[in-house]
């Protein structure tokens, strides 16, 4: 695997031509909006002091491509530039070897080297020394730099490290209080400079920012801290920890048993006997229940005669049975419960008075007695039975009130304050939560100086909680330090307002 590939998985899913985020990408620069301030003051210092010059900041900076863009920047007529890249440690031979050979010099030693310097300054042309890692020198070495920066009196060569932050303090103690070098500390990403970044490096790999959720954008800002070489492997196991994900979800997609198929065929053979079993069985007692039913109700008048010594005769348990059935079905129409009620019985009483007339001959009293039953019951039987009507009723009301509660949350009471702040100062982001009521409460359990606003993310309302106004980056970064122990936790982090205002606007 080259520093331009990975494997195949991983450059096959994403339809990557290679790896966008490997170490070195030939031909990629991307040079943010705050990078220009420092190119310009490297020039400016080179040409106006004889100072010599430090760029600082922690490994995966960037300050190898601030070193690339002030030698492209250059004039090639004025100016030769010497690039010195220390293989592992270097000490003072080491580097002066290596000018040497870049200006055609016999003899590398010190004296060699300024007359060298002198010489070309006489043509008009001047020497550019850029150490490229300087905290892999040793004393000697850096005190040797700091010897050619200050040149002589005919000539100078402007002399550039490019280290991390170590390099400062060795400086401090060879110089023992005298100015004779200048600091410019790099800063990290914006977010959106980060954003920036990543769909630069995407593109350049075929593919696009649309790779990446908003979700694993703010997470990779958040973790690498906004310095490029973190924000590379950041992204990187993002991109392979989604595969991962992916692959993981299309296995339990698949059939949780590991059984052969011919032990499945017979399982689901044994399941199709169990349920015509139970079909065949189902279809048995059906007839028992249809049978029971209208003996219930029809045949007991043809047993009226045998048990009219009874209190109650039988003729009047099937007549409310069936006055009282139609009655449930449609409580809300008495004219209709009334006629449903009457129907059957006449039925009933019809069928009764042939019953009796084909036994006895001529005995019509039971069917009678059926026709003058209904008259009392037909009035009461809707009236209980309407106060349940509106029962099924309840949740319908309910259910319309509890829908706009998601959609509700337009904006904060604080978004007028956020859009009248300066773009370009800064606040801290404490936490982001779907709940507006958390964010609710901790406003008000934090004092005034915490607030928060509504973005979209992922289609649904994010309730982001933030804290103080501040002037600058480097003041909000403080103040994250400040912050209680259980808000530390949550990895706050600084964003300017600029920044806010946009994701509120969309």
């Amino acid at each position: 695997m080259t520093s331009l590939s990975a494997d195949d998985s991983y450059l096959d899913h994403y339809g990557f031509s290679h790896d966008p985020f490997a170490a070195r990408v030939p031909g990629f620069k991307f040079f943010p909006a705050q990078r220009k301030p420092v190119l310009g003051q490297l020039h400016h210092l080179a040409r106006y002091s004889q100072l010599l010059l430090v760029v600082t900041g922690p490994e995966g900076s960037g300050k190898t491509l601030v070193r690339q863009a002030l030698v492209a920047s250059s004039n090639k007529q004025a100016v030769m530039s010497v690039v010195i890249t220390p293989q592992g440690t270097a000490d003072s031979s080491a580097v002066l070897q290596q000018i040497g050979q870049a200006l055609n010099i016999q003899h590398a030693d010190f004296d060699g080297v300024m007359a060298q310097i002198v010489q070309l300054a006489l043509t008009g042309q001047e020497v550019y020394l850029l150490v490229d890692d300087a905290e892999q020198l040793t004393g000697a070495a850096v005190e040797t730099l700091l010897r050619l920066a200050a040149g002589s009196p005919e000539a100078r060569p402007h002399v550039f490290l490019f280290g991390e932050d170590s390099l400062v303090s060795r400086l401090e103690a060879l110089v023992e209080g005298e100015e004779r070098f200048h600091v410019i500390a790099l800063q990290p990403y914006e977010e959106d400079e980060t954003r920036e970044y990543l769909a630069q490096r995407l593109e350049g790999a075929g593919a696009g920012l649309e790779t990446l959720s908003e979700e694993q954008i703010a997470r990779i800002h958040e973790q690498s801290g906004g310095w490029p070489g973190a924000i590379n492997l950041v992204a990187r196991e993002e991109l392979i920890e989604a595969i991962k994900h992916s692959k993981t979800r299309k296995a339990t997609k698949g059939w949780p048993f590991p059984l052969p198929m011919k032990h499945l065929l017979a399982v689901l053979a044994v399941l199709c006997v169990i349920a015509v079993a139970f079909l065949l069985r189902g279809g048995e007692d059906e007839p028992e229940v249809q049978t029971n039913t209208p003996l219930a109700l029809g045949n007991a008048p043809r047993s009226a005669p045998e048990s009219a010594a009874g209190p109650v005769t039988p003729t009047e348990s099937p007549s409310k049975i069936e006055f009282e059935t139609p009655a449930a079905a449609e409580p809300a129409n008495t004219d209709s419960a009334r006629t449903a009620a009457v129907e059957p019985a006449e039925d009933v009483s019809e069928e009764n008075s042939a019953s009796i007339t084909h036994q006895d001959g001529a005995a019509p009293s039971p069917a009678v007695t059926q026709k003058e039953a209904p008259a009392p019951v037909v009035q009461p039987a809707p009236e209980p039975v309407v106060p349940e009507t509106p029962a099924p009723k309840t949740p319908e009301v309910v259910r319309p009130a509890a829908q706009p509660a998601p959609a509700a949350p337009a904006a904060s009471a604080h978004s007028a304050w956020y859009a009248e702040q300066g773009g370009n100062r800064y606040l801290v982001q404490i936490l982001g939560t779907r709940t507006e009521k958390n964010a609710q409460t901790l406003v008000a359990q934090r004092g005034s100086d915490y607030r928060y606003f509504v973005k979209e993310h992922e289609g649904k309302p994010l309730y982001v909680v933030t804290f103080g106004n501040f002037a600058n980056r480097t003041a909000a970064l403080a103040a994250i330090k400040t912050l209680p122990a259980a808000l530390q936790s949550g990895k706050p982090w600084a964003r300017s307002f600029a920044s806010v205002q946009k994701e509120m606007r969309k």
